[in-house]
């Protein structure tokens, strides 16, 4: 059966934020199109939450839902503690996205989302030595906006030399930025 498209890919109903996902700029066959984006169902089976979301209730996101949130999500603090892997995504945001969306709109999510694929973006061209996507996205996820920008800014002030010491330099500077994040909000 066929989804419906979403006409922002880059939020998942779930709260995922598929516009900083490794996959997403992927080129090629394993590229992910986003959340119902163009050629999901090609290449993911449905989840129930696009099932109720999308097909049944016509959403962008489940924050727009007046049920929101319902039993399909875990409390915030149980998303908190799923471990950080390698691997994107964090799932630490699904419930603070999805407040924002509830809060403000879809609209105002995808202002900042816009703001932090930017950032991304340039990390990718300009420090990514085709081994770093996974841990630039994750930072673009996890990170403040301020905090990423600042990192960002700081690795772009030295002069590091090739895209390997410059892709080492950023990472060291985001686990930074990630650390003190963290440790003052446990």
């Amino acid at each position: 059966m066929s989804i419906p498209q979403k006409k922002y890919p880059t939020i998942a109903c779930c709260g995922l934020d598929c516009g900083l996902c490794p996959r997403y700029y992927t080129e090629g066959a394993s590229r992910c199109p986003g959340c119902a984006g163009p050629g999901f169902s090609d290449k993911h089976p449905s989840c129930s939450f696009i099932t109720c979301c999308v097909k049944k209730k016509k959403l962008e996101a489940c924050g727009e839902c007046p049920e929101f949130p319902c039993p399909k999500f875990k409390t915030g603090e149980e998303y908190r503690q799923v471990p950080l892997s390698s691997s994107y995504p964090p799932y630490r945001n699904l419930m603070p996205n999805q407040e924002f969306i509830r809060d403000h709109g879809i609209s105002a999510f995808l202002i900042g989302q816009a703001r932090r694929t930017g950032l991304l973006e340039t990390m990718l061209r300009g420090f990514d030595e085709g081994r770093s996507r996974s841990a630039f996205c994750r930072a673009a996820a996890l990170l403040d906006i301020d905090r990423l920008e600042k990192a960002l800014e700081e690795a772009s002030g030295t002069n590091a030399g090739d895209r390997k010491t410059r892709a080492n330099l950023l990472k060291d500077i985001l686990a930074g930025h990630l650390a003190a994040q963290d440790s003052q909000n446990p």
